[in-house]
């Protein structure tokens, strides 16, 4: 797993009930090339299966 990053995506929604924010959070396996650091921010695509749990590839690093 040299070229695999786990990418957490963060999303905000309004709970319908009582308004209030709820933050959701969901971990995805992502392809990269060249090494990255903890905290980076990332855009990531979907693509073909590359393994059993990564189906994601990185295409932008800021």
């Amino acid at each position: 797993m040299d070229k695999t990053v786990t990418v957490l995506v963060e999303r905000r929604l309004k709970h319908p009930l009582y308004g209030k924010y709820i933050t959701r959070s969901k971990k995805y396996h992502a392809h990269v090339e060249e090494k990255l650091n903890i905290g980076d921010l990332v855009i990531i695509e979907e693509c073909r299966p590359l393994s059993k749990t990564k189906n994601w590839i990185v295409i932008k690093q800021s």
